[in-house]
């Protein structure tokens, strides 16, 4: 299977390049295009091996849900001009990424359960089971590491160290809540729960936008509407539609990215598993087919659409 691991264009105007976690970021004067390649992260590690079609899975939630919150927060997305690739708006970034989180799983379960009841700040109450509900949804935010780890860090400290100005930082959370409170909604329609996300944010000017991505199984938590409850009273694990099933494959095999550990073989099985579960979350969450768009030289796809698109700006 042809996926993308790393891209090396050269576009005309082309001012800059940076390569993330999972995204090649191309600087285009006041544009950005993001391609949203089959790399696949945790704990903040590249995986070895690229997931075919998980690029494609990423752009379209993420396009998809940036238009349809348009209403609650201006964003940077323009255009799609290829499946795996996103222009925008060019922003200057806040450092921190704004965590919501709506019932208690993955990384605040695990700080929970080694007997923290205070997660970034946000006092948690006695007495809560993994998957839980939370009494109304928390803002936990991290930093923005450009490498390495982010790291938990609370409102207090983002305003005192000056990282965000108090009325910007206030104004991000609201933002934030308001987000989360469509996304649940979104994912409700499709019988699915939005259990936690991140949104990151950047400015130009004094305008606030919303970038990157949103809503999508990598920077989300899903669980399934319909057996939610019933699982929580028998105490079952719950099904998710997240990443964390690879976090938790990782971490059977001795891996959580801390120094000395080797990533366990991910094997063709494995990352055909990781595959469909991504086809599966987007299928659930859009209520459409997910169509797989030709993988057959798709740097060469990629490459020429975009180019048509940039001859039109």
């Amino acid at each position: 299977m042809n996926t993308i691991n790393e891209t090396d264009f050269q576009f005309k105007n082309q001012t800059s390049f940076y390569r993330g976690k999972v995204r090649d970021v191309y600087g285009l004067g006041k544009y950005v295009l993001m391609v949203a390649t089959d790399r696949i992260s945790a704990f903040d590690v590249v995986l070895p091996r690229a997931i075919p079609y998980k690029g494609q899975v990423l752009n379209q939630i993420a396009a998809r849900n940036l238009e349809a919150t348009r209403d609650i927060v201006p964003n940077w997305l323009i255009a799609v001009p290829d499946p795996n690739a996103a222009l925008g708006l060019k922003c200057e970034t806040f450092p921190v990424e704004m965590v919501v989180r709506g019932y208690l799983a993955g990384h605040a379960w695990r700080e929970y359960r080694e007997g923290k009841r205070k997660v970034c700040g946000v006092s948690l109450p006695d007495g809560l089971k993994e998957n839980d509900k939370l009494p109304a949804p928390i803002i936990t935010p991290t930093t923005k590491a450009h490498e390495g780890h982010d790291e938990d860090i609370s409102r207090e400290e983002i305003i005192s160290s000056g990282l965000v100005a108090v009325d910007q930082y206030l104004q991000l959370e609201k933002y934030a809540l308001a987000l989360f409170e469509k996304g649940t909604q979104m994912a409700r329609e499709n019988g699915l729960i939005l259990v936690d996300t991140k949104y990151e944010f950047g400015h130009v000017g004094d305008t606030v936008y919303l970038i990157d991505e949103i809503h999508t199984p990598d920077s989300s938590r899903y669980f399934y509407l319909d057996k939610y409850r019933e699982n929580q009273e028998a105490g079952r694990p719950q099904k998710q539609l997240s990443k964390e099933f690879v976090r938790e494959w990782l971490i059977e095999n001795g891996f959580q990215g801390k120094e000395g550990q080797q990533v366990p073989e991910m094997t063709d099985e494995k990352t055909e598993e990781i595959s469909n579960r991504y086809i599966e979350l987007y299928e659930k969450f859009t209520g459409e087919k997910f169509k797989k768009r030709p993988s057959e030289n798709i740097l060469k796809r990629v490459q020429e659409n975009v180019e048509r698109f940039l001859k039109k700006l």
